[in-house]
């Protein structure tokens, strides 16, 4: 379900693209550090984004370093990475291992059972450092399961369950901005649940799953209620970003909030436009 929060590049200087990605590999690298090969797997761009907000609210300062990378070992790259980063490999491990139990339920997935079997022992660790965490990951894919399982097709209703889930990771401690960061991180999350039902839906038709957009893409409308869905969302988010303090890496964070989260909504319209000549 990850991957919507990037960055939109074109529009990024190109010190703080530099930046960027010396976060997005420094994740990478405490991921390996951390959990090995499989950790790696995990890497996304979302918790790259949380990294950076986090380490900006909570005014966080950073380890530098030069490592190769795996992909690209005939170079060694920048990384950046701080306690902000630990926390979220290992929040992501949690998140992995939960998404892949719940591949092993719905599909009997031969992925989703190695996964579980992969993750397991490092998830048990995570959870066990970050309870208050760990649990509404598995209390909110559990309501989402039971939703799904309905066939209930109140879009909303589905996308609170992930907004809940990630409201509880963007609070990072029980103090003065839980409020504003519970608050971004609960309607990002709906935003993201709501992008990628728009995104999966032709190939949930095709295949069967579940999709709440399924009985009603056809209406007149559709298109645009999803926009203004997205739309109000995502606005939330913002308004709850801008109450908090940041000023470092200001530039890369409202590049993503405003411009890098409509990458895929953007590549969308344009592939059906195409589709339409």
């Amino acid at each position: 379900m990850f991957g919507y929060v990037q960055i939109r590049k074109p529009e990024l200087k190109i010190k703080d693209y530099e930046v960027y990605h010396a976060f997005y590999c420094g994740m990478c690298e405490r991921l390996g550090t951390r959990y090995g090969v499989p950790g790696r797997i995990t890497l996304t761009y979302d918790m790259t984004f949380l990294i950076i907000l986090l380490s900006s609210v909570y005014d966080v300062k950073c380890r530098h370093g030069k490592r190769h990378c795996i992909v690209h070992p005939a170079k060694k790259h920048n990384i950046l990475y701080n306690k902000i980063t630990d926390y979220c490999a290992d929040v992501n491990i949690l998140l992995s291992y939960y998404h892949c139990l719940d591949d092993k339920a719905d599909d009997a997935s031969l992925k989703g059972s190695a996964g579980v079997l992969l993750y397991k022992k490092s998830a048990k660790k995570a959870a066990g450092k970050y309870k208050r965490q760990a649990y509404t990951i598995k209390q909110s894919l559990a309501r989402l399961s039971c939703i799904e399982k309905e066939n209930n097709q109140d879009i909303l209703k589905a996308a609170d369950c992930f907004g809940r889930l990630l409201a509880e990771i963007f609070i990072y401690k029980e103090d003065t901005f839980k409020i504003y960061l519970g608050d971004m991180g609960y309607y990002l999350g709906r935003y993201i649940y709501i992008m990628d039902a728009y995104d999966d839906l032709q190939e949930d038709i095709n295949k069967g799953r579940y999709n709440p957009f399924k009985t009603v893409y056809k209406d007149t409308g559709f298109k645009k209620n999803v926009y203004e869905m997205l739309l109000n969302e995502i606005s939330m988010a913002c308004g709850a970003f801008e109450q908090l303090p940041c000023l470092d890496y200001i530039d890369i964070l409202r590049n993503i909030l405003y411009a890098g989260v409509w990458n895929r909504y953007d590549y969308i319209c344009a592939k059906e436009k195409e589709d339409l000549k």
